[in-house]
């Protein structure tokens, strides 16, 4: 009896599991959106240089630190030489032991090393913004992903549909043929749109997957894992009020990543002046040395020869420079270049936001007036199409016909679809210029 229970329960156990196993995750926009802001891997890629640019700034404050070095040495000589421990002549075989320790401090450098943190402050500021560029990037590249595979999957619906349709008025076409009432050609169109019928729901289903696919690759989920998207319930939808396009631009300009860096570009190649523009001043260092030696040709021992011969050195070095062949100058007007470069940009990048915010404005306007068009066609021909299915029913309609309208209806459903989810892109895509979250 025992042995029966246990089989049982693994059964139901093994069933238990199968059932987790099949269900498959449905992701709601949000979900989506949060997944590939985090795994994304080129967003990882500019994190990476974001933390690099912070290395590099860490990098350029410590350089005002001193640098110390250590040094130890031995050597042996045999005949005449000068033994550097005593700085004497000698002519005899020595062997001679020395330690230091050197130290350099740069006082002044032109002012280079305060301009080069101020600059690679600027530059992990810049690397920062391109992190809100790439996610942004990624949320848009989402949210057209989503929004086509909803229009997708939405079309799998009608195609459904329209299957069930056609597969129904197809059975009543064989009991018309077998009643005498129809001739063959009316049961063959019947039969021939309901093949069709089944090859459009099959592409349907194949256009949603490939939709999956790319929702997938931007999450960057792993091929084997299960997928699918929650429809959000918004089967009455009305196109929102669009926004003053001029409001729109103007805080784009206050809000977009990309425009604020290239704005630090000007502030950063102003440093690069002020950095070559330091080669033109002096530089002075602080160095120190402290030093000690043994020499065989000394009568003392080890320790004591260490703390008689020990020494210690301070001084300053100041180099001018004189010249260098215009190397100085050229980098100069090559800064100055590039800062005019940098303001040309600004301008370039302001122009491109304002085409990117005046189209998708236009889209906006333009797609609501589709839908507006759409939904009217679509009312029309479900209405023509729930007539013409009363009057096939009694005989007064032809299935070419019935066929016809059938197609119509279908063809109106998925303009009505299309001009639905191109609206909710574009007036999301306005949401995202004014600072808005994107939401579905």
């Amino acid at each position: 009896m025992k042995p029966f229970i246990y089989i049982c329960f693994f059964a139901l156990s093994s069933l238990g599991v199968f059932a987790q196993e099949s269900q498959v995750k449905q992701w709601t926009f949000q979900e989506c959106l949060e997944y590939a802001v985090e795994h994304n891997i080129s967003i990882k890629n500019i994190e990476y240089s974001a933390e690099t640019a912070n290395v590099t700034l860490q990098q350029s404050k410590d350089s005002r630190l001193p640098i110390v070095n250590g040094s130890a040495s031995q050597a042996f000589r045999n005949g005449q030489s000068i033994d550097p421990i005593t700085s004497e002549f000698v002519d005899q075989q020595i062997n001679t032991t020395s330690f230091g320790v050197n130290a350099s401090v740069n006082l002044f450098q032109g002012n280079q090393i305060k301009n080069r943190i101020k600059q690679n402050t600027l530059l992990a500021d810049q690397n920062s913004l391109y992190v809100e560029e790439a996610k942004n990037s990624i949320k848009l590249s989402v949210a057209e992903a989503y929004l086509q595979a909803l229009y997708a999957k939405e079309g799998i619906v009608v195609a459904e549909k329209t299957l069930e349709a056609s597969t129904k008025e197809a059975q009543q076409a064989k009991a018309r043929l077998d009643a005498g009432s129809i001739a063959m050609q009316d049961y063959t169109d019947a039969i021939s749109q309901e093949a069709t019928n089944r090859y459009d729901l099959i592409e349907a289903k194949n256009n949603y997957e490939q939709q999956v696919i790319v929702l997938k690759q931007l999450l960057e989920l792993e091929p084997e894992v299960e997928f699918d998207i929650v429809t959000p319930n918004n089967d009455i939808y009305s196109a929102p009020i669009l926004p003053n396009k001029i409001a729109v631009y103007q805080a784009a300009l206050g809000m977009l990543p990309e425009y604020e860096a290239v704005k630090l570009d000007v502030d950063v190649t102003e440093k690069d002046l002020d950095i070559a523009k330091g080669d033109y001043l002096p530089t002075l260092a602080l160095t120190s040395s402290l030093g000690t030696g043994y020499t065989s040709s000394q009568d003392m021992n080890f320790s004591n020869q260490l703390n008689g011969n020990f020494n210690q050195t301070v001084g300053l070095s100041l180099t001018i420079p004189i010249f260098n062949g215009f190397q100085t100058k050229a980098e100069v007007q090559k800064a100055k270049i590039a800062i005019d470069q940098s303001k040309l940009e600004v301008v370039s990048l302001q122009k491109e936001i304002y085409k990117n915010v005046a189209t998708a404005y236009q889209n906006a306007l333009s797609s609501q007036e589709q839908l507006e068009a759409a939904k009217a066609a679509n009312k029309a021909a479900e209405e023509s199409y729930k007539l013409a299915q009363k009057k096939y029913d009694l005989g007064a309609l032809s299935t070419t016909d019935l066929v016809v309208s059938q197609n119509t209806f279908t063809n109106a459903q998925l303009n009505y679809l299309q001009a639905k989810y191109l609206n909710i892109l574009y007036n999301q895509l306005l949401q995202y210029y004014q600072g808005n979250a994107i939401t579905l």
